[in-house]
């Protein structure tokens, strides 16, 4: 058994190479071998998000707080709101981050293939991310 206490795992910032405008991610944990989930808090401040992306075995987002987007590829940008579940499959490229004037929080839980657990793409430009 292993016991993460809340504040005991630093915050990091979003990478720039991954997440455009200010980004917090806050470790939950990384399930030890065998096991290959992982889960983490994001938080996007207002106009923040990610860069278009995939996972190779999909990914779940759990709102907490504030009102985002997310939009995969050639669908419609959804708006998402606390107690709001997104299932992304695997392969499934999308984007998702905070609304224009609202921040927002998720909880992200996902599965890595080969030590992997995304593969990153070309940022959302700001014509995407307005629609």
């Amino acid at each position: 058994m292993d016991i993460k206490h809340n504040g005991s795992q630093p915050s990091a910032q979003g990478p720039a190479e991954w997440f455009t405008g200010a980004v917090r991610i806050d470790a939950l944990f990384a399930a030890p071998e065998p096991a290959h989930v992982s889960s983490g808090t994001v938080t996007f401040e207002p106009g923040a998000r990610t860069a278009w992306h995939s996972h190779p075995l999909g990914q779940t987002l759990i709102v907490t707080a504030g009102c985002g987007r997310v939009q995969r590829e050639g669908g419609p940008i959804e708006v998402i709101r606390p107690g709001d579940v997104v299932w992304i499959a695997p392969g499934e490229k999308h984007w998702r981050g905070a609304g224009p004037t609202t921040a927002m929080t998720h909880v992200a839980v996902q599965e890595s293939l080969d030590s992997k657990s995304a593969d990153w793409m070309e940022h959302v430009t700001d014509a995407q991310y307005f629609g």
